[in-house]
């Protein structure tokens, strides 16, 4: 069988228009964190088995971020794992896009998506750079890491800034502005508390920083992080946590319909979602925010479905339709 590799994996044609009336009854079925494996069976997605450890204990858990390296699953901005990010697979970084494009027409003309693709490439190079500590509001942390990679040297920042790219696509089909954070088009960073602001100051309706986990082996499924109730500091959450729950329940609900892949097996208890008050990312944001780590790049099934452009296409069209929802209201 023969394998082009996840940079030569086009995006595939966008499906038929958002199917709104499934959004909504899908949505209904997750009131508050309550998506679970039995959303997942209503649906009929395929699953990979029953549930794992909850290592998080319950989907309101705020571990503590790991001191360890890429098998850490709950890390703000994840340990560089020695792999060089920008010679993994040979290729470069994508192009930057011009500047915000123009509002187009449809049924979020008039409204303001950031997408975070987590890490950037550059990152390797610039070591001394993301370690610097900077403010979270409770704490200090460090500007930004390299993120995780599959074992064959895949890097997450890659697949981020891929799956944003698309995401970009679909939500200006629905008359969205949509801003990056960055774009490939930056040495390093932005880090984590830039990446905040740069939601604040669009006044985003939704943003979402897109990652993919850097778990052991075994450990399988998305999960969308919430913020939690932060008020220390720079920090003060209060005002997002209802809207950022709603906006991850929807994001979720949508993601494990689009893509098939069920929530993580290791943390969340089989939600999909996850509550920390840790991230940098989350605790500074003024504005309607979540997380998602789509997937486990150190798995190989995980791997396998990180690394297919198809695959991605599904992940951004279930991320799209999440949000769609969430600002349609």
């Amino acid at each position: 069988m023969s394998y082009t590799g996840p940079d030569f994996d086009p995006p595939q044609p966008r499906r038929s228009r958002l199917r709104r009336p499934l959004t909504v009854a899908l949505a209904a079925l997750v009131p508050g964190a309550l998506l679970g494996w039995g959303v997942y069976a209503a649906v009929g997605g395929p699953g990979d088995g029953g549930g794992g450890t909850d290592r998080a204990s319950g989907a309101s858990a705020s571990p503590a971020p790991s001191s360890g390296g890429p098998a850490s699953p709950t890390a703000d901005a994840k340990r560089p794992t020695g792999t060089s990010p920008a010679s993994a697979d040979g290729t470069s970084p994508a192009s930057p896009r011009a500047s915000a494009p123009a509002a187009g027409s449809g049924p979020l003309k008039g409204k303001v998506v950031v997408i975070d693709p987590g890490h950037n490439p550059g990152n390797f190079r610039h070591s001394s750079e993301i370690n610097r500590q900077v403010d979270i509001g409770t704490n200090r942390k460090e500007c930004d890491t390299t993120g995780t990679s599959t074992n064959a040297g895949w890097p997450e920042a890659k697949f981020t800034l891929d799956v944003a790219h698309r995401l970009r696509t679909l939500l200006e089909e629905q008359g969205a502005t949509v801003r990056l954070t960055q774009d490939g088009d930056r040495p390093f960073g932005p880090c984590v508390d830039e990446r905040a602001r740069i939601g604040n100051e669009a006044r985003a309706d939704a943003a979402i920083s897109i990652h993919a986990d850097g778990a052991g082996a075994g450990n399988r499924g998305f999960h969308v992080i919430l913020p939690g109730r932060v008020h220390d500091g720079a920090a003060d959450t209060r005002a997002i946590v209802a809207p950022s729950a709603e906006l991850g329940q929807r994001i979720a609900g949508n993601f494990v319909r689009v893509t098939g892949s069920a929530p993580a097996n290791y943390l969340g208890g089989g939600t999909g979602l996850v509550t920390r008050t840790d991230l940098g990312g989350l605790n500074l944001s003024t504005v309607p925010k979540v997380f998602i780590e789509c997937g486990n790049m150190r798995d190989s099934a995980d791997a396998a479905l990180l690394t297919s452009g198809e695959w991605r296409q599904k992940a951004a069209q279930g991320m799209s339709e999440g949000i769609v929802s969430f600002l349609r209201g």
